[in-house]
């Protein structure tokens, strides 16, 4: 097989791995096996795969440093955009299902519900990202300036962390692990950016012109 097949290959495997929570999501509905509410049990399931994907999607920077992983790069944007639209479903399922269309308690929802509030700027921060994800938004936004508005997500991640955080009442296991998670992505990136900034003074300290005494 040759390198542009297995390509497509791995493109079609993870376009599918990302895709197969909503047959999976589908099947249990339709089989009744949701529980007493499954409107909500959807509505979580589908926030949290939507921040999974966001985690996901932080976690490609570090990982293909890793001999032999500059190819998950590639990946990222698909990542991204699944994380958007699993986080799009989320919010359409509570707006659909949950509040049956009731703008008005949707909106009271958003100002007295803190895990609302959070949840709600985490989405309307995404779409910007989502809006821009295209080759040409990139050659017209240009790539310094694109790279500064996608960076937005180190912001929505946490504040999908702590919009699940805020929501679980009891065990509050996963969003604990996530924040973890996110917290060890986002760190990551700051230990890096001083590390490439104290290069970049050091190499510039050595390419400073010495004074001819």
């Amino acid at each position: 097989m040759n390198r542009r097949a297995r390509d497509r290959w791995i493109y079609r495997a993870v376009w599918l791995g990302c895709f197969l929570p909503i047959p999976l999501l589908t099947w249990w509905f339709y089989n009744d096996e949701l529980g007493a509410n499954p409107a909500k049990e959807g509505l979580h399931y589908l926030g949290e795969w939507g921040l999974r994907f966001l985690a996901l999607g932080l976690a490609i920077t570090p990982l293909r440093k890793l001999p032999g992983c500059g190819w998950l790069l590639r990946f990222r944007r698909t990542i991204g955009l699944f994380a958007v639209s699993y986080i799009a479903l989320h919010l359409i399922v509570y707006v659909a299902l949950d509040q049956g269309f009731d703008w008005a308690e949707i909106w009271r929802d958003i100002v007295k519900r803190p895990y609302i509030t959070f949840g709600m700027l985490a989405f309307l921060l995404l779409l910007p990202l989502a809006a821009t994800s295209t080759n040409a938004m990139i050659r017209r936004l240009g790539a310094r300036r694109w790279r500064s508005l996608h960076k937005l997500v180190y912001v929505i991640a946490p504040l999908g962390v702590l919009h699940y955080d805020l929501l679980v009442k009891k065990d509050a296991s996963w969003p604990h692990f996530y924040a973890v998670v996110i917290a060890f992505l986002l760190g990551y990136r700051v230990v890096d950016a001083i590390r490439v900034r104290m290069a970049r003074r050091t190499r510039a300290s050595f390419q400073q012109p010495r004074l001819v005494q």
